[in-house]
């Protein structure tokens, strides 16, 4: 049962929807904007790297990234966003939202600008320079996980709350479109204006000397919309509930939170007081209490984000080389570098627009209505069935008159991803953890799944490899092949469906009733257990 109900948080649950409900969104969205924008991009010019620097330095297969080095550009920007999701999760609840919430976005707008700068006098020194940078903006990146996350939440009324969560998690897909289209301007403007020879006898008939312009204007674009909002992050006032709860200020919290509401709160001060002293307000993340309370939603939320970004990742990262094992991308030799990137870009558009975008927002609109528990198992579900899908018959699809068919089921996994566990996942850590712990449970549940797209990208690289020497990749092992890999990706997807049961159900309830902060010592239950004890009460 609630006890000590302070009116600053009351307030905010029961708020109408409002205009700075959606300032918060764009604000918070556009981190996310940027964070998809420069993560993804990078596939749409790896092809493009490749011909520019590994055309005659001893690559395996002239124009194209060495394994190690294609592993590295791909891969080093998630390294980065790890250590900041961690980092930045923790200093969240130690230093309050606000004070580190510009820091992330300002590194995202320097490294976004130095990755299109990187310098060298060998092509192994340009590639090192744009692999450090990249893990810097990973690491800025990182930070607006917890960060953007946890103030949506704090800041959103309980019957809204989730799709406020994850409307600002959407723009993701907005990021990635944006990415898409960015990288055919840019494309199309230097193909038209520099006209390339096609790719005949090696990489360098391909390209002319503006080629190398292409991929730095791609990755420097990321710098514009984080900065665009750089201004507004800093003018938004700490969030009550880490004031209130966190820093024991019921006077700051109430008056911050009466300009936004734009009405009259009394500050508290005698609940806040009240309510930091109890037991269950004050164990730490390593606590036994913690692990009562909250070790298996911790595990739930961990375990269903790891898995989900193995395929998740795995798919985004490399949808050219999945475009290019059924033939919708022509082979090099029938395209110019600046060309190449065009299409890998077109792909990446028509994926988005007509999966990934779609799928967020279908969450944003139901969300709050079916339920939090429902997207995600319904998400896992259908993502298991189109991979196998794919899989089983996937010699079917490689056919040329099926490739559209193929195309058709690729872009639904993206969009019962999205309409389901790649929004869901970010969502419930922010909900039903204490707020002083809020930032960083969130950091290390995002940080899991950050492990599992660091696996799906390494592995993925080497697994989809044809055991075949002829049709695979030069430099690279023997793998399983595509067939097998989208298999394990499907039985990936079925393992998050067992793991959601860990995960409460978050839907119209406080935050604080979700984490206990004002209650007597009692937790929220899992789906397991809610459904075990309804079985036990059953009337008969």
């Amino acid at each position: 049962m609630a006890r000590d109900e302070l009116g600053v948080l009351t307030a905010l649950d029961a708020a109408k929807t409002q205009w700075y409900h959606f300032t918060a969104i764009i604000i918070a969205g556009m981190g996310f904007f940027t964070d998809a924008y420069d993560l993804f991009s990078i596939a749409n010019v790896t092809k493009l790297l490749g011909r520019i620097y590994y055309t005659h330095q001893g690559a395996p297969k002239p124009g194209t990234l060495p394994p190690k080095v294609s592993l590295a550009v791909n891969g080093v920007a998630l390294c980065g966003t790890l250590a900041g999701q961690l980092f930045f999760g923790w200093l969240g609840d130690k230093m309050g939202r606000k004070k580190v919430y510009g820091l992330t976005l300002a590194i995202m707008v320097f490294a976004s600008i130095a990755s299109g700068l990187s310098f060298g006098h060998t092509p192994k020194g340009v590639v090192t320079t744009l692999c450090f940078f990249r893990f810097w903006l990973g690491f800025g990146i990182g930070g607006d996980y917890p960060l953007s996350a946890t103030i949506m939440s704090e800041y959103a009324n309980k019957k809204t709350r989730g799709a406020f969560v994850a409307a600002v998690f959407a723009m993701q897909g907005f990021g990635i479109l944006f990415g898409g289209i960015v990288s055919l301007l840019v494309s199309t403007i230097f193909d038209h204006a520099y006209k390339a020879p096609a790719y005949e006898v090696d990489a360098a008939a391909s390209l002319v000397p503006e080629a190398d312009y292409v991929w730095r204007i791609i990755l420097m674009f990321g710098a514009l919309p984080a900065a665009l909002t750089f201004y507004w992050r800093m003018k938004m006032p700490e969030t009550a509930r880490y004031t209130a709860l966190v820093a024991r200020n019921a006077k700051q919290a109430a008056l911050d939170m009466s300009k936004v509401l734009q009405v009259e709160i009394a500050p508290d001060q005698d609940k806040v007081d009240r309510l930091s002293v109890r037991e269950n307000n004050n164990f730490g993340l390593f606590s036994k209490q913690f692990v009562r309370r909250h070790g298996l939603h911790l595990v739930g939320t961990c375990t269903t984000w790891f898995l989900l970004d193995i395929a998740y990742y795995s798919s985004n990262l490399f949808q050219k080389d999945i475009y290019t094992s059924i033939g919708w991308l022509p082979p090099p030799k029938e395209m110019n570098a600046i060309h190449e990137v065009f299409r890998v870009a077109k792909a990446q558009v028509l994926i988005a627009l007509c999966g990934t975008v779609p799928g967020y927002w279908f969450t944003v609109a139901f969300i709050d209505h079916l339920g939090r528990f429902f997207i995600q198992l319904m998400g896992f579900f259908f993502m298991t069935v189109f991979m196998f899908g794919l899989a089983i018959p996937y010699d079917h699809w490689t056919r040329k008159e099926n490739r559209v068919g193929f195309l058709v089921m690729y872009a639904l996994t993206f969009f019962f991803a999205n309409f389901g566990p790649n929004a869901t996942t970010f969502v419930v850590p922010a909900e039903i953890f204490p707020a002083r712990l809020r930032s960083t449970c969130h950091g290390i549940s995002s940080a899991a799944g950050k492990a599992g797209a660091i696996i799906g990208a390494f592995g993925f690289l080497y697994a989809s490899q044809s055991k075949d020497p002829t049709k695979r990749d030069a430099g690279y092992p023997a793998g399983i092949g595509m067939k097998y890999t989208l298999v394990v990706l499907g039985v990936t997807n079925c393992l998050g469906m067992f793991f959601t049961l860990l995960v409460p159900e978050s839907k119209g309830k406080s935050l604080e009733e979700l984490s206990g902060e004002n209650e007597d010592g009692t937790s929220y239950e899992t789906n397991a257990e809610q459904q075990s004890n309804s079985n036990k009460t059953a009337p008969v």
